[in-house]
């Protein structure tokens, strides 16, 4: 039974609010030193004005909702992007984002958030609470709200009839444990040291990179670019297709690099097309299109058989290469990792099985810009472009030589390695301030820096 007393200033009297877990979490809160969001930080949110008429391919980042859901730096995302003249305009200055702040999406994605932790221009739609911290560590405000008293304050505080939402005027209920201790410091080093793995991880991919471009002969190539070009109706028929932008010498000299070895991906990897019988498993691990980054990193969700996507369609084994077929220009692609063997993905993704080539260099070859170029010019449909499973067989591969490859294959592998240790930091620092909070800020800090309970 809850007292009229009881009840916050909306005089809120839903089931939700009132929910064992929730009142569990906010009775845990009670019993330690805590600080309400406002107190701690400045809280706004993004553009209110239309703008989507000026997105563009390069730019400055307009971030939105999605773009903080599995990135907790923003700058992890694949945001759409705006011209400086429209970043600039007056009404855009309120929404201008500084290093430290936190995203927080408020509608749709809610609780999902980023830390910004570069100085570079940037801006956000008002789908995202801007959290500019004063008197504590952005690191720590935003591996507190990812934390599972954070979450179940987020939640809490959501309402709405059609559309959920988190209002600003809300979220001063928030509360934020402050501790006196070394805590919130150390919280705040661990975001440092795995925003330096990842950025450790993104150098050692970009080697990986830089060496497949040298050996193709692509690392510094400057294409062809005439005025006029033309082309015999024969090639036109070959080729199936009589569109100029194919037929381009830049595209045309692309192929023939590409295809001195008279190899295709299809040549190096077949096609797994394994099914996935929803009525054989309770739950399964989800991989959506979403769910692949723009870094080449794999993000799945939890998924009950009895809300069985639509296009969960294909089981993935380790080793495996996925590659998106809708908007290949994106480059999403990953590699299936161990602890990943048995997922099940988007029916959007060809599943490839490498066998004369390592996974990791076929991974970077897809993900070549000029690769994805060469994908995109297979695609079809302007609203869902996409390309097909045997245009992509069909591709061009190169083989380079065996040293090259394998050097290729370690850059990723340690890439990946640090990708990991970065992901292990942000876990361990969660973990750390859910047992101060239950335990004490002594237990939570020997975790942290010691990696486990002594």
């Amino acid at each position: 039974m809850i007292r009229f007393s009881e009840l916050e200033r909306t005089l809120r009297v839903d089931a939700e609010y009132f929910s064992k877990s929730r009142i569990d979490a906010a009775k845990r809160l009670d019993q330690i030193h805590t600080e309400a969001l406002d107190r701690v930080a400045d809280i706004s949110d993004g553009n209110h004005f239309s703008i989507s008429e000026e997105f563009q391919e390069e730019g400055i980042p307009y971030y939105r909702g999605q773009d903080v859901t599995g990135h907790f730096y923003i700058e992890q995302s694949q945001p759409v992007f705006i011209p400086q003249k429209a970043f600039s305009v007056s009404h855009m200055l309120r929404s201008h984002l500084h290093k430290g702040d936190v995203l927080l999406s408020i509608v749709g994605t809610i609780g999902e958030l980023s830390l910004v932790s570069s100085e570079s221009d940037a801006t956000c739609s008002c789908k995202l609470a801007i959290l500019r911290p004063q008197t504590v560590k952005p690191g720590y405000l935003a591996v507190f709200l990812k934390s599972r008293y954070g979450q179940d304050q987020i939640h809490r505080l959501k309402r709405g009839a059609v559309q959920m939402g988190l209002l600003l005027e809300d979220m001063d209920q928030l509360r934020i444990p402050r501790f006196l201790g070394k805590l919130e410091i150390a919280v705040e080093r661990a975001v440092e040291k795995a925003k330096n793995a990842l950025d450790n991880s993104f150098n050692l991919y970009r080697q990986a990179e830089e060496i497949l471009l040298r050996t193709l002969g692509l690392e510094d190539w400057t294409p062809p670019e005439p005025l006029t070009y033309e082309r015999n109706a024969s090639e036109t028929l070959t080729a199936g297709r009589l569109d100029s932008q194919y037929f381009s010498p830049r595209v045309q000299t692309l192929i023939q690099i590409l295809s001195r070895d008279n190899l295709s991906v299809g040549d190096v990897a077949r096609l797994r097309k394994e099914y996935f019988i929803p009525s054989r498993h309770e739950t399964f691990e989800y991989i959506e299109i979403g769910g692949v980054t723009a870094s080449g990193e794999v993000n799945s969700s939890s998924v009950p058989a009895d809300e069985t996507p639509d296009r969960a369609t294909w089981h993935v084994r380790s080793g495996d290469v996925i590659t998106s077929t809708v908007r290949p220009i994106r480059r999403l692609s990953a590699v299936i990792y161990p602890e990943q063997d048995g997922f099940v993905c988007s029916s959007g993704f060809a599943v490839l099985e490498p066998y004369r080539a390592f996974s990791e260099l076929l991974l970077v070859y897809l993900r070549l810009p000029v690769i994805a170029e060469l994908m995109d010019l297979h695609t079809t449909a302007s609203m869902y472009p996409a390309i097909s499973v045997p245009d992509i067989l069909k591709l061009p591969f190169v083989q380079p030589s065996s040293d090259v490859a394998e050097e290729v294959a370690k850059l990723v592998r340690d890439s990946h390695a640090a990708r990991k240790q970065a992901h292990a930091l942000l876990a361990r620092a969660k973990w750390a301030v859910e047992i101060a909070i239950e335990d004490n800020e002594a237990v939570g800090l020997t975790f942290l820096q010691n990696g486990g309970y002594q």
